[in-house]
């Protein structure tokens, strides 16, 4: 998909569903197929560490940075540095998820911008491929589109106006330095099986977003393999998707599992969470990292926490005042 496609955004519907995940009752999709395995190979942001070694081999350089407290968390002066320490890990996908913005947060740059001006650069040459999650109906559906749009609106309508134009505008700069951007492309069987779900079309369509996101991951990857290319595939939606540890009853709605055993452990999830989002509820305290991390303290460094080999969660400095820390906010993903 080239540049031209990402102009036409009257065609394009942003899925924000994955906020509600946290509010709704566990479902499972049917086991998808096992994809063949990709054989690691030697990749360009290499510090050293064996081709395939995995993420865990080179979490070890997150020590150059001052730590911040409890699971391997380090400070840094820049979200810039710090995603250049993930980077160090090797991946072969990358997996990013935000918490999406909350409506009245306009004024607060969104993680997507973010990433897509300041950090986005650093994949220059270094990713083949950008899956992000907007859906784009097929021209033979716009009615079942329509209706699944309308229905979805008590989720939409608590977003940030100006979220699908981030990820539009996203699409349109990875684009231009290289990046191939891909949409995620439902068919009219799936929009009327969403529609057929009735209370339980959320759970349905955080499953399609799964195994669509998915299914280009691995067709991407593969290409890149035949081509004997080094370079990553990037995906970028809600922080659901992406989990290397989907939260029981939810395995269904990430594809971390599946693309890490796919690469060998050359997956990584990374979390961009924008601090002034962050609200105090059972749904963000249930989040490994909230309980550690302060945001009186340090609210102009970037803290990058990783909870697990191979997770990270990278939380941006704070551009507003810190006595409204946990004031408002978005539900966590």
């Amino acid at each position: 998909m080239r540049t031209g496609a990402w102009g036409r955004s009257a065609l394009i519907e942003l899925s924000l569903v994955a906020t509600l995940a946290a509010a709704c009752s566990a479902q499972r999709g049917p086991d998808a197929a096992r994809p063949r395995s990709i054989e690691p190979s030697p990749h360009p942001m290499s510090t050293g560490a064996p081709p395939g070694a995995g993420p865990a081999t080179a979490d070890a350089a997150l020590g150059e940075a001052p730590s911040c407290g409890a699971l391997g968390c380090r400070l840094y002066d820049t979200p810039e540095q710090a995603f250049a320490r993930v980077l160090e890990t090797q991946p072969l996908i990358l997996g990013i998820g935000e918490a999406h913005a909350p409506k009245g947060s306009e004024r607060i740059p969104s993680a997507t911008r973010r990433f897509s001006e300041s950090m986005l650069p650093a994949l220059r040459d270094k990713a083949s491929d950008l899956v992000i999650e907007l859906w784009l109906p097929d021209p033979r559906c716009i009615k079942q589109s329509k209706r699944v749009e309308a229905r979805q609106k008590p989720v939409t309508e608590t977003q940030a106006e100006t979220n699908q134009n981030d990820y539009v505008v996203f699409g349109k700069r990875s684009d231009a330095i290289g990046i191939r951007p891909h949409a995620l492309r439902p068919t009219c069987e799936e929009y009327e099986k969403i529609l057929a779900a009735g209370e339980g079309d959320v759970g349905v369509m955080l499953t399609l977003i799964a195994r669509h996101t998915a299914a280009q991951a691995k067709t991407l990857l593969a290409r890149n393999q035949e081509r004997q290319s080094p370079k990553l595939v990037l995906l970028y939606g809600g922080a659901l998707h992406n989990d290397l540890e989907p939260a029981q009853g939810r395995e269904a709605w990430s594809f971390g599992p599946e693309l890490n055993e796919l690469t060998h452990g050359r997956y990584v999830e990374l979390d961009l969470i924008v601090p002034e989002f962050i609200k105090d509820n059972e749904s963000w305290r249930a989040l490994p990292w909230y309980a550690h991390f302060d945001p009186q303290k340090h609210p102009t460094k970037t803290s990058l926490f990783n909870p697990r080999p191979g997770s990270y969660v990278l939380i941006f400095p704070r551009l507003e005042p810190t006595e409204s820390s946990r004031d408002g906010g978005v539900e966590a993903p």
